[in-house]
């Protein structure tokens, strides 16, 4: 892999990664823009305890573009991109329009491919794999930053999601405070331990899905995938190393070099949960990391303690109709899944590619 560092028009940072060492990218952005002035802040709920990002500026980002106006495309002739180069392999720069910035964090965007009309699934393994060391090398670069606690990528795919922008990407945010869902986590993780006389929750998680093996849905040497036994969604699957590591750094070359195959795997399942003929499936692809700050809150409880895991999940629960988040699920936090978790995994192994 090869990165290579530039500036954009307005001073936000850009990073080509490329599969090639001998690739050049010199190109200038060459677009007559303003420097970026966000007005982001964080604020925190007294009540409930988290925090909450007040980004005003947002309001006027771009917004379903046509295609031949799409700013995450190579920039061609006349036509200027986000991405100065007429081509790239993997791309990562400073969103123009953050929800974190500054002293509040920072955000990123990741394009996948210069392909405008593809999708993640669409890549080929080394193109996957080349996305994976983007997120492992900007996890650790982000990790740095003194405003930064936890680093988190994603992907938003489909309208349904919320998706703005057609062109294959993702983002990472890096939030400057331990996000409420990892919190919870790590004080079921801290309970646990306690409990057990010290036994790994996550392990254990691990361990029982592999016994009871009604909601995996793929196992490799380095990797298991299962349906969790409380799905919160329709078809939610959790992706684990099976060997536990905090955060992307720790993969070993084992599980980097099966990842791409078995991540392609479950997203070209997910557009066959429905059948033949259904548009792509919408889907949110979350990687969980560990904090980089402190846990002293969280009693008894180490960076090493917490195991890196991907979720990825759809908001359509059967053809032609999504999971809406309504009273109980947005007024009290407390999911209602329509699909046994053990009829999702089933679903998702009966899909399997040939």
């Amino acid at each position: 892999m090869k990165k290579t560092s530039t500036r954009l028009a307005d001073g936000r940072e850009l990073i080509y990664y490329d599969a090639g060492d001998n690739t050049v990218r010199d190109a200038v952005d060459r677009r007559p823009l303003e420097p970026t002035v966000t007005s982001s802040q964080v604020r925190r709920d007294p009540l409930l305890g988290d925090s909450v990002a007040i980004a005003s500026h947002r309001q006027g980002r771009t917004y379903h573009p046509p295609a031949n106006e799409c700013p995450l495309c190579p920039s061609q002739g006349g036509r200027l991109s986000e991405i100065p180069d007429s081509s790239y392999d993997v791309v990562v720069f400073e969103n123009r329009f953050p929800s974190l910035a500054g002293d509040s964090g920072r955000c990123e965007v990741v394009c996948f491919t210069s392909d405008h009309d593809s999708s993640f699934a669409d890549l080929t393994e080394e193109q996957a794999g080349l996305v994976l060391e983007a997120w492992t090398d900007r996890t650790a670069e982000l990790s740095h930053l003194p405003s930064v606690e936890q680093v988190f990528c994603f992907e938003n795919r489909g309208e349904e999601i919320g998706v703005t922008l057609g062109h294959p990407h993702g983002q990472i945010y890096a939030y400057p405070f331990t996000t409420p869902r990892t919190a919870l986590m790590l004080r079921s993780l801290a309970a646990h331990k306690e409990a057990t006389g010290g036994q790994n929750l996550f392990d254990d998680v691990v361990a029982r899905e592999l016994a009871e093996g009604d909601r995996i849905v793929l196992e490799t040497e380095s990797w298991v995938a299962f349906v969790p036994y409380a799905a919160h969604w329709p078809y939610e699957v959790h992706l684990y190393p099976k060997r536990r590591v905090p955060d992307l750094l720790g993969l070993d070359e084992e599980a980097r070099t099966e990842f791409p195959q078995v991540y392609l795997e479950l997203l070209r399942r997910f557009d066959r949960i429905f059948g033949d003929g259904e548009p792509p499936t919408p889907y949110i692809a979350a990687w969980h990391q560990a904090p980089f700050g402190a846990l002293a809150e969280f009693e008894g409880v180490s960076r090493d303690d917490f195991a890196l895991h991907l979720e990825l999940f759809t908001i359509r629960r059967t053809s032609g109709k999504l999971k809406f988040l309504a009273g109980s699920e947005s007024g009290m936090s407390v999911f209602i899944n329509d699909v046994p978790p053990e009829a999702a995994a089933q679903r998702l192994r009966e899909v399997a590619s040939s």
